[in-house]
C-alpha cells in the first residue's frame, strides 16, 4: 500500500506542477497582451504628435518604429505561448486522467478491507438493536 500512496502523491505532484505551468503561461500571455495594448497606445500617441502615421515615411518617429517592432515581437511571442499553452493543457489533462486511474485503483484496493470490517460493524448494530 505504501507504494500506491507514494504513486498517488507523485501523480498529485505532477498534476499540481502542470497546473502551475498552465497558469504561468496564461499569466505571461495576459502580460504580453497588456504590453501590446500599451505599445499600441504609445504608437498612436507618437504618430499623432508627429503627424506622420506611415511607417515607410522617411520622417516616421524612431520611437514609434521601435515600439512597432517591439509590439510585433510580443504578438509573435504570445502566439508561440498559445501553442505551448495548448500543449501544457493537454499534458495537464493526461496527468489528471492518470491520477484518477491511480485513485480509482486505490479505492478498489481499500473496498475489500472496508467490506471485511462491515460484518463486525453490522453485528455490533444487531446487538444494540436487541438491547
Amino acid at each position: 500500500m505504501k507504494s500506491r500512496d507514494h504513486l498517488i502523491r507523485l501523480k498529485r505532484f505532477q498534476v499540481d506542477e502542470r497546473r502551475r505551468r498552465v497558469t504561468q503561461i496564461e499569466s505571461m500571455i495576459a502580460d504580453f497582451s497588456r504590453m501590446v495594448v500599451d505599445l499600441d497606445r504609445e504608437i498612436a500617441s507618437e504618430e499623432q504628435r508627429s503627424g506622420i502615421s506611415d511607417p515607410n515615411h522617411y520622417a516616421y518617429p524612431t520611437f514609434a518604429r521601435a515600439a512597432v517592432t517591439r509590439r510585433d515581437n510580443l504578438k509573435r511571442s504570445s502566439d508561440e505561448l498559445k501553442d505551448q499553452l495548448d500543449e501544457a493543457r493537454g499534458l495537464l489533462g493526461e496527468a489528471q486522467d492518470e491520477l484518477k486511474k491511480v485513485e480509482t485503483l486505490d479505492g478498489r484496493d481499500k473496498m475489500p478491507a472496508m467490506e471485511a470490517a462491515r460484518p463486525e460493524r453490522d453485528m455490533g448494530m444487531a446487538r444494540l438493536a436487541r438491547a
